[in-house]
Formats: C-alpha cells, structure tokens, sequence
C-alpha cells in the first residue's frame, strides 16, 4: 500500500469503487500526516468493526416504497423537521398534522402547499392533547415528533403499539417514568423491526461521524476522560398573555419548565453529553454536581450546572452547560485518551505532544457529497432504514445519555450523590396530575429547588 495516499485522494478511488456506503467518511486509515510516523503505537481499534452502527449518510436515501409521514407538534422544530423530510428522499409526502393549537397545524398546513404543493385537508388537521393519536391512528406510516418532551414518552409508546416508524426529537423523556416508558418501547420497536431515529443530529452529522470513526479505531488510545459544554446566552421566554390559562401559558413557554423540558442540561446539553456516552459507549454510574439560578426571568428552572460523572470504567466526564447572557460562550465536546485527544472544535486528534494527527477534511467529503444538513441527513437515515427493512433503533441508545443528563440535573438540583441504579428506578414523574388545557392548574408545585434543602 502506498502510505503517502492522501485521504482525498483515498475518498475518491473508494467512491468510483462503490465503497463510500460501506467505508463511510471518517479516513481510518490515514491522517493528515500520510500515515503513522516512525515509532509511533498502531491503533488499537476500541470497539470491533460491526459491534457499533455508522450511518452511510447519501445525500438522499435510495429510492423505494412511498412513504406518508404525519408531524405531531407544528411549532419550530416539527416545521424544520417536516422540510428536512421531504428534502431527505423522492416519493415521501406528509398526510396528517397535529397539535395542541389548530392554529399551529393550520399554519404548517399552509406552508406545506405554498413550499411543497402538498395539501392538508382540514380534516387531516387535529388538535387537542390526543392530536398524536389521531395522527397515529390516520394511515400514516412513520411520525415525526416535535411536541414538547414531556409528552413524548406516551407518544413513542402509543406509535410503536401501532406498529408506525419514528422520527423522535429530543430529549425523548424528562424523568425516570418517562426512560422507563422510552426503554419498553424500544424494545418492542426492536422485535417489530420498526425505524426509531432521534434528533441527536451529530449521529448524522458528517464531521462527528468522521471522528467517531477515528476514536473507535484506536486514534487516541484508550479513553480516560472529558470535557463537554454548552455555554451560551439565554433562550426565548414567551410572558404570559391576557386570557392564557397556566396550561397554555407553559406549554408556550415551555423550553423554561422543568416539567416540560427537564431543564436545558435535559433539553440542550443532553446534546453533548450524547457525544460522549456515544463516541465512548459508555454510561455513568454516579454523578455530584452544582448549579443555581441567577437571572433566569422565566420557569422554574437553574440557569446553570456543572456535574462531575463518574463512568462505567471509572473514568470521568465533567459536563457543564450555562444559559445566562453576556458571558463566555462555548458549545463542545472534548475527549482525551492515552494516546491523544480530540476535540469537536475543527474535528482535530493531537497526539500528547500537541500535533495535529488527524483533522476532519470538509473539502474532501464536498467532493463526493453535496447534503451536509444534520437535520436532513438523520431523514436520510431514517428513510433508508425503512426501505430496507434494517430495524434500525436508536431510541434506546439516546435515553441512555438523556439519563445521564437526568442524573446530573437531580445531584445539582438536591445536592446528592445520585447514582445510575437508584434514578432509573426513581418514583420520578413530572407530568401534572391536573393537566387542564382551558382551567387552572396547581402550580404551587412549580418553584425553584434549593440543594441541600430539598434533598429527601
């Protein structure tokens, strides 16, 4: 083999072979120096090839049976999520809409027709709390889901009782009740050979599965650590309105609820975390943690975190996610082995002399590929999966690290050591009992905790 072979030149000779599918995009077998240099330790690949999934990410998935998708939560993410569908594949179409809020359908309705040509009867448009069922129930073969994440454990078990694919955005659960409900799901997806995909776009996300690729195959060694962020200023908050009953004055607000969002190291830093238990396929077994609340103008929520995991094999990952504006922002992953480290800031390896060994080369994937949207490709991965019957299932993989992301929101939340054991089996459910869309509701449960207070 020649090993001055540049991986630009390696991608080429491998795609006017047919390979890309199969060797995908991540050079395992050459850096951006040529090739090992001289004394330097062969990999040792971390995981054997065919023990871990890695998405052939086309452009646009094969071509195949028609596909009639319905969107359950027309907001935001559910219109971004149907667009990403439609551009992901030929001979797909959306059927059916819903939401809480006929208004929200209504308007992805007309977006549809205006961008799409696809038309939404009105009958086709339900709203209300089982706008999900009546979506489910309406012909459609596989649901994207956008609702809040509360609510969407008993959507995922109600779609796969039905024998529907999923497309389910994330967090998909906010409390141990919920993991709970995620994980039997799963499994009855797993036995139906249905297609479960989550909204963990780095999965499909080009220049993350490039270094995926790069750590299992031994390119820094054996892991003993990390360092993951999300620092960033404040989200969107939505005041209450003149008429709003609690329900739909949260639920419009809902990215500031615990109930509603598990909080954003659930709702936005399960993102890096995810990274982690990923690239590493590891979970926590315990976790301490700090976090407050300084500025938040909405919610019940902390505004930051930092937690300290302690993983399977007794390394450890520190996690830390802030939104608090005019301070130092970072989104990141970062990961060190005993050979070297990686870090998702320009996708680069350095050895533990700090030169660069390995860096991810968008230029050489633009000239195979022209799709590089995470948002779309995950569809691709979806339909793919559904044209070929491969059964592939990822919900149980995220409500792994989404887990994670609930341990150490609980150790910043009481002050505790919170252990992997004990949450998973926690009586821990957020849902309200008195869930009202048009009353009141008890919201004197919805206060800020305060550690050390409020543990036990």
């Amino acid at each position: 083999m020649n090993k001055n072979v540049t991986r630009r030149t390696f991608l080429k000779t491998s795609a006017a072979a047919g390979a890309v599918g199969v060797i995908g995009t991540g050079g395992l077998f050459t850096s951006c120096s040529g090739g090992p240099r001289q004394g330097q330790d062969v990999r040792v690949p971390l995981r054997e090839p065919g023990t871990y999934y890695v998405p052939e990410l086309p452009d646009i998935a094969p071509d195949g049976i028609e596909i009639k998708a319905g969107i359950i939560g027309c907001g935001g993410r559910g219109s971004g999520a149907a667009f990403n569908f439609l551009n992901a594949a030929n001979n797909v179409t959306i059927t059916a809409l819903g939401d809480a809020y006929l208004p929200a359908a209504n308007r992805l309705a007309e977006r549809l027709e205006e961008r799409a040509g696809i038309i939404i009867p009105p009958e086709k448009r339900f709203s209300g709390l089982d706008a999900y069922r009546q979506v489910i129930d309406s012909g459609v073969d596989v649901i994207i889901e956008a609702v809040p994440p509360a609510f969407r454990p008993e959507i995922f078990r109600y779609a796969v009782e039905q024998g529907k694919h999923c497309f389910l955005e994330k967090p998909i659960c906010v409390d141990a009740a919920g993991y709970r409900t995620v994980m039997v799901a799963a499994r009855q997806a797993q036995a139906r050979r249905l297609t479960v995909v989550t909204g963990t776009q780095r999965h499909h996300e080009r220049s993350y599965v490039a270094s995926f690729q790069q750590i299992v195959s031994g390119a820094i060694g054996e892991i003993t650590g990390g360092v993951v962020y999300w620092n960033q200023g404040q989200l969107w908050t939505r005041p209450r309105q003149p008429g709003q009953s609690d329900f739909e004055f949260m639920v419009r607000d809902w990215v500031n609820w615990r109930w509603l969002s598990g909080d954003h190291i659930v709702e936005q830093h399960h993102h890096n975390i995810d990274v982690f238990t990923w690239f590493t396929g590891l979970r926590p077994v315990a976790c301490v943690g700090n976090g407050s609340r300084h500025r938040r103008p909405s919610g019940d929520q902390f505004d930051n975190f930092s937690i300290d995991f302690e993983m399977e094999n007794g390394i450890h990952l520190h996690s830390m996610c802030r939104q608090i504006p005019g301070m130092a922002t970072n989104v990141s992953e970062f990961i060190q082995g005993t050979k070297g480290s990686w870090t998702s800031r320009g996708h680069v390896i350095h050895d533990l002399a700090g030169n660069e060994i390995w860096r991810y080369d968008e230029e050489a994937d633009r000239e195979i590929f022209t799709q590089f949207d995470p948002y779309t490709l995950e569809h691709v991965d979806m339909i793919s999966s559904i044209r070929q019957n491969r059964g592939l299932e990822q919900a149980t993989e995220t409500a792994i690290s989404n887990m994670a992301a609930i341990m150490g929101r609980e150790a910043a939340y009481t002050g505790a050591r919170v252990t992997w054991d004990a949450m998973v089996a926690a009586d821990q459910n957020f849902m309200p009992a008195d869930l009202s869309m048009t009353g009141r509701m008890d919201m004197s449960g919805f206060v800020v905790p305060t550690p050390g207070r409020d543990w036990g």
